[in-house]
């Protein structure tokens, strides 16, 4: 009998690949990507102005410049499927604050 409580207290190891990124880590992910995007539309926007182009060549370059900038922040928005949706966590979940039936100094 001693053996089946071994087994049902056997703990669980996780793996450190199981591991989910941290919201820092996809925030910083995100910035990288919205970052390039806006860097591919001012290139595009100097293509356009600056470069003598055939017409067809600068319109392809003027919608990149218009429509790059909404592209890159729906992307900066959209959070990772990796990372779990932060949760609101109330007053009662603050381990730091003192429960409201210890608030007064006792003498």
């Amino acid at each position: 009998m001693g053996g089946m409580k071994g087994l049902l207290r056997r703990k669980v190891v996780h793996q450190v690949t199981d591991a989910q990124p941290s919201l820092s880590q996809d925030i910083h992910k995100r910035e990288i990507s919205y970052l390039i995007k806006m860097g591919i539309r001012t290139i595009c926007l100097i293509l356009a102005v600056v470069v003598p182009l055939p017409w067809p060549y600068r319109l392809l370059f003027i919608a990149g410049a218009v429509f790059l900038p909404y592209i890159a922040v729906i992307g900066a928005n959209e959070r990772s499927k990796d990372v779990p949706p932060p949760t609101f966590q109330g007053p009662e979940a603050n381990q730091s604050e003192i429960p409201m039936h210890r608030r007064e100094i006792g003498s």
